[in-house]
């Protein structure tokens, strides 16, 4: 299976913007669904935003319009561009990989975001 590593988490002021990047070690094309997920300090880990193999994507309520998810094949890639950012996105973001089909999920370590009002 893939190792995943995640960046481009750091500190942002408020209505900012920052891109995350996950780079997997191997190729992503056999994960049907990739994924960011967070957890805040004291919380549960939550999705944030999925993207299908097609190309389908799914967003959790608290970011649509603000958050996009893109998957790059070719590079292994997986990216999350957060635009508005809030106080409450102040998170420890992880990206996902998942394959239903062959039962394997991986996780990265994550990357601290922080937002600072």
């Amino acid at each position: 299976q893939v190792r995943l590593v995640e960046s481009g988490g750091g500190l942002v002021q408020v209505g900012g913007s920052l891109r995350l990047s996950c780079a997997a070690s191997g190729s992503i094309s056999g994960y049907e669904i990739a994924g960011w997920h967070r957890q805040a300090p004291g919380k549960q880990r939550e999705m944030v935003a999925v993207v299908g193999s097609s190309g389908a994507t799914n967003y959790a309520d608290f970011v649509k319009g603000r958050f996009t998810i893109s998957r790059d094949n070719a590079k292994n890639t997986v990216y999350l561009q957060m635009n508005s950012l809030k106080p409450e996105d102040t998170a420890i973001y992880y990206c996902r990989q998942y394959s239903p089909r062959r039962g394997v999920d991986v996780w990265g370590q994550g990357t601290q975001v922080t937002v600072s009002s």
